[in-house]
């Protein structure tokens, strides 16, 4: 005679198929953070030069910032790294849970570790300083 097989009963193949699955979006979350770090090392080598220059400066909150007068150019590099790295302090902060404000701050950590010497930095009290 046949036993029912009760709901909350697993077999070897569906045990095998979550494990599947599992490791499936393990996958595709550690994609996800990898694209987003190469994405944040390559705007940073955008703006090398104008930081080198003196022309932009990073912020304490994790956006870069133009100093003083500048071209139109450079402008619209810093307005479109400012873009997307709110897409990504956007989407970390959803992921997690907390304010975008509080990422920014994470990552503004992690930028001024890796900006060059000679980068300046613009601190919460609205001071510049140089690295």
């Amino acid at each position: 005679m046949l036993k029912k097989k009760r709901s909350f009963e697993q077999t070897k193949e569906d045990v095998s198929a979550n494990r599947g699955f599992i490791l499936f979006l393990v996958l595709v979350f550690m994609m996800c953070v990898f694209i987003q770090t190469v994405n944040a090392q390559s705007q940073g080598r955008l703006l090398d030069t104008p930081r080198a220059a003196g022309l932009v400066g990073e912020r304490y909150d994790g956006f870069a910032a133009v100093r003083g007068t500048a071209s139109q150019e450079i402008t619209a590099l810093v307005n479109k790294i400012n873009a997307e790295r709110r897409i990504v302090y956007a989407q970390r902060a959803a992921s997690d849970g907390v304010p975008v404000e509080a990422v920014g701050k994470i990552y503004a950590a992690e930028i001024i570790k890796a900006a060059p010497s000679e980068t300046w930095f613009l601190s919460e009290a609205g001071k510049w300083t140089q690295k």
